[in-house]
């Protein structure tokens, strides 16, 4: 695999050094611990919202900072969680006066970083809460996590408490309106390929070309099982028979639908994939009203997608409706 790339333990450091000066007015970089932060926090009229997980998933995390988002974000090495130290230096760096809250991916490791991170921050003096976040329907434990995985459905979590947190709401509404999302989100992912970590210079699995991961982790790790690739219309048949059932979704709600490409799957096909879906829901009586079509948590350059619903209210709608803006504006 030919990846743009020097020593493969700087890859991080160096691309959170591009983020930082391809947005020098929004975004700044804290070398010493490894994190992306806005330039103008911490804000003490709102509460700081903080989350990190391994790198390879970009725009996920390090490239959702800004307002009515993240406040700071700290990655560790590619599928890798951050030290705990790491974690405690970002929480201790945005801080504000109306506390921190700290969005976790349900994994093992970032689990055990968080929590270090916040009772070193709660010893310190500094208020702060952990919301972890597990939409994956794919499998119940699994490789790196203690229950359901965290994937791409974090990211209706940042935009409600990033929303929330802009209103100037305290610690404990904003982390409310996190858990109440977290809990109507569902997603589930089918890989095509495998990825190449730079530090490993090889695919993390192997796939045949007749064959997919179907309910595949962001970091490579095993789904449902695998099987033969098969059209389109099947595989969004797949993902909605594993979705849609789970809350459940019925007929008469309104949704958002989300199709997340994995790193290396055309647009094209992921509009192919939105389009399947939307048609699919319509036919169940589940209404689509909000629609995210592209990148949002990735697994560097795998070929794959995941689909994910969220059921709304007018609460979550208003916040996932209210203005935002982020590193190079990608959503």
């Amino acid at each position: 695999m030919k990846k743009f790339v020097n020593d493969p333990k700087q890859f991080v450091p160096e691309m959170l050094k591009g983020i930082a000066l391809a947005n020098p007015d929004t975004i700044k970089y804290v070398p010493e611990y490894n994190l992306i932060m806005r330039a103008d926090a911490p804000d003490n009229n709102k509460v700081s919202i903080v989350q990190g997980s391994g790198s390879g998933h970009e725009p996920a995390h390090v490239m959702v900072v800004g307002p009515g988002m993240l406040d700071a974000a700290c990655p560790g090495d590619v599928f890798a969680a951050p030290p705990s130290d790491y974690v405690y230096q970002t929480a201790k760096l945005v801080a504000s006066d109306k506390g921190v809250l700290l969005l976790v991916n349900n994994y093992t490791g970032d689990r055990m970083a968080f929590e270090m991170a916040s009772e070193l921050a709660e010893a310190e003096g500094l208020t702060v809460k952990t919301l972890f976040i597990n939409d994956d329907v794919a499998v119940q434990d699994s490789t790196w996590t203690v229950g359901r995985r965290g994937v791409a459905g974090n990211f209706f979590v940042i935009k409600a408490v990033g929303a929330k947190a802009a209103e100037g709401a305290s610690l404990e509404e904003v982390a409310a309106i996190g858990e109440k999302v977290n809990s109507v989100t569902r997603t589930m992912g089918i890989a095509l390929t495998a990825c190449t970590p730079p530090a490993k210079g090889s695919p993390l699995f192997e796939l045949g070309e007749d064959e997919m991961e179907v309910g595949v982790g962001i970091h490579g790790e095993p789904g449902r099982r695998r099987a033969k690739l098969v059209s389109a219309n099947e595989i969004v048949d797949e993902l909605l028979g594993a979705v849609v059932p789970d809350l459940p979704y019925q007929s008469g709600d309104r949704v958002a639908l989300m199709i997340n490409g994995l790193g290396g799957t055309p647009i094209s096909e992921l509009y192919l994939l939105y389009g399947i879906a939307a048609q699919k829901l319509a036919d169940q009586g589940i209404n689509v009203v909000k629609s995210y079509v592209g990148e949002y948590c990735t697994s560097l350059e795998m070929a794959g997608a995941s689909l994910t619903l969220v059921k709304l209210d007018d609460e979550i709608e208003a916040l996932l409706e209210a203005p935002a803006s982020i590193v190079n504006r990608i959503f």
